[in-house]
């Protein structure tokens, strides 16, 4: 029996669940214990053997990584949208814990990429720039929903331009609309002046590493989008292939498929005429069918 020990833990913003298991599938302790880092560094210290661990991506995720990782032989941080078995039964803190524990032990795990500390920064501004972009495309977006709401005709961008503001504004008869419009005009000039810094940060901060410069010399592919690429991917390493690396980076060819076969009579057999049977249906593809 090797000396292993397999913990799993139910992190949570004021507790953290931890149950331990030993290469027998027996668990061997059970605890409870608060969500600080010396709490955690002195309940590991306190075991012995090779310490394997295991708790679902969320918010602190990343923190508890930097720091559990130099203590511990192996550190997974799992994919809880993968864990199906984690939602059968009957469930809490502690049943969580075990249920982690035991699927380490079994290695029914799939891993978070948590590495390239050296891109932990590149990789915040490309979540920062992206957050900002989706909320400036939203803002827009109800800018346009107040027009059409009032049967004001607004494609294209001028109906976003400072310089035509008035013009649009003096089209809403309605007060309480108008200045919900121009709240609206408001916040899209602060996330304007928001996302061209994050921008300015994200491109100073690519710059500093050598695979922004070759993404670059891709055709189709700008500084923004290289940096997002370096930001996302961080290492081509991570992928066994290059197929789920182009999958991953959002490059791959996607084919959606249905309905593809279609039975066939096909011409009785001398032998099934003299048996009086019926010839049976043949599944054909259809990428088979005759020109």
């Amino acid at each position: 029996m090797t000396s292993s020990k397999y913990i799993g833990m139910d992190v949570h913003k004021e507790s953290i669940s931890i149950a331990v298991m030993n290469s027998a599938g027996r668990i061997v302790m059970e605890s409870v214990i608060e969500t600080k880092a010396s709490m955690i560094l002195q309940f590991l210290d306190g075991l012995r053997g090779d310490l394997q661990v295991t708790f679902e991506e969320g918010t602190s995720a990343a923190w508890l990584y930097d720091l559990l990782k130099p203590h511990v032989t192996k550190l997974v941080v799992c994919d809880p949208r993968k864990n199906k078995s984690m939602r059968e039964g009957n469930q809490n803190d502690k049943i969580d814990a075990r249920r982690l524990a035991e699927l380490l032990r079994l290695d029914h795990l799939t891993p978070v990429y948590h590495g390239e500390h050296g891109l932990r920064t590149l990789k915040e501004l490309v979540r920062s720039y992206l957050t900002i972009t989706k909320d400036l495309t939203r803002v827009k977006s109800r800018v346009k929903a107040i027009y059409r709401s009032w049967a004001i005709p607004g494609t294209g961008k001028q109906v976003y331009a400072r310089c035509h503001r008035e013009e649009w504004l003096g089209k809403i008869s309605e007060p309480g609309v108008r200045r919900r419009a121009e709240f609206y005009y408001q916040q899209l000039d602060a996330l304007r002046g928001l996302r061209q810094e994050v921008r300015r940060d994200l491109l100073a901060e690519s710059k500093k590493h050598k695979a922004w410069k070759r993404l670059c010399e891709i055709p189709a592919i700008g500084s923004i989008r290289a940096a997002v690429l370096l930001g996302i991917l961080q290492t081509p390493h991570r992928f066994r292939t290059k197929r789920p690396l182009w999958n991953y980076g959002g490059l791959a060819i996607e084919m959606h498929s249905s309905a593809d076969h279609r039975s066939v009579r096909t011409t009785p057999t001398i032998q099934e005429e003299r048996l009086g049977s019926r010839p049976q249906p043949k599944l054909q593809s259809r990428s088979e069918e005759p020109v």
